[in-house]
């Protein structure tokens, strides 16, 4: 088989599409590559979807850790203190057991005791609360002369964290979010070692890395293609991230920076 026959067979094989057999023996290297890579959809799915629901979620807990109201800060101070302060494997543990509990009393949760929303949940639970006290930090690190000036200009409210609040927020709290990204996307493996079971061996990256190493009785080959497609991964959000924290300094100086002028005189 060639090994674009095999990526035609294997490619999507993670979302249900082409062979509903894995390989058996003979494995070659175009497999490995072909069904690893499938697997990381799972993992960009987890990573990508927790990220963007859990920054809404972040941003509500650190304005609400901030608040001077009890009723707002003592929910958003529980709920980061809970979820980082607890292992994100027994987060794993105790979520599909509470799904399945649940399960039996309402057919609503059954979905949620698959992997492709149950772990979803517990994952964006946690990515928010670091998030959330990412941005925490980022609000009291915040010039007071900012805030002074937005209400001498009159603003208050919505408008004032729309305008000065929000936007100086995410520059000062960026590359610690962006630690955090990477992070998020690395702590997907771990939904492999969850409760939340695979439905129909629809795995992720690292499970078909493990079925290739306990088939083969080498983890030297799969392991190391699933950490290449993770470097990858992380330098893709390392640039996505780095356009972003660009765009939100952009209104800010840049430094001049020499430019190399060759002399012919230098030059032999």
């Amino acid at each position: 088989m060639s090994c674009l026959q095999t990526i035609q067979d294997y490619g999507l094989r993670s979302l249900g599409y082409g062979e509903r057999l894995l390989p058996r023996s003979d494995f070659t290297l175009c497999e490995q590559f072909t069904l690893i890579g499938s697997g990381m959809i799972w993992n960009i799915y987890f990573g990508v979807i927790a990220l963007i629901a859990g920054f809404f979620l972040a941003t509500a807990l650190a304005v609400g850790k901030s608040s001077r109201s009890p009723w707002a800060r003592k929910p958003a101070e529980w709920f980061i203190f809970i979820f980082r302060g607890s292992p994100l494997f027994i987060q794993f543990f105790f979520a599909y057991f509470a799904f399945l509990s649940l399960k039996s009393v309402s057919a609503f949760f059954d979905p949620f005791t698959s992997a492709w929303l149950g772990a979803l949940v517990v994952l964006f639970c946690n990515t928010a609360a670091y998030t959330g006290e990412i941005f925490y930090g980022a609000l009291l690190s915040i010039p007071k002369g900012e805030i002074e000036a937005a209400d001498a200009y009159g603003m208050t409210g919505w408008n004032r964290f729309r305008r000065i609040t929000f936007p100086t927020m995410m520059r000062l709290a960026w590359p610690a979010y962006t630690n955090e990204a990477i992070f998020l996307f690395h702590a997907t493996t771990l939904v492999f070692f969850s409760s939340f079971p695979a439905f129909r061996q629809k795995g992720d990256a690292l499970y078909y890395a493990s079925y290739f190493a306990d088939k083969t009785f080498n983890p030297f080959v799969p392991y190391p293609i699933l950490a290449g497609y993770f470097i990858l991964l992380t330098l893709v959000v390392i640039g996505l991230f780095g356009w972003a924290n660009t765009r939100l300094n952009r209104h800010l100086p840049s430094d001049a920076k020499p430019r190399l002028r060759l002399r012919m005189n230098i030059i032999r």
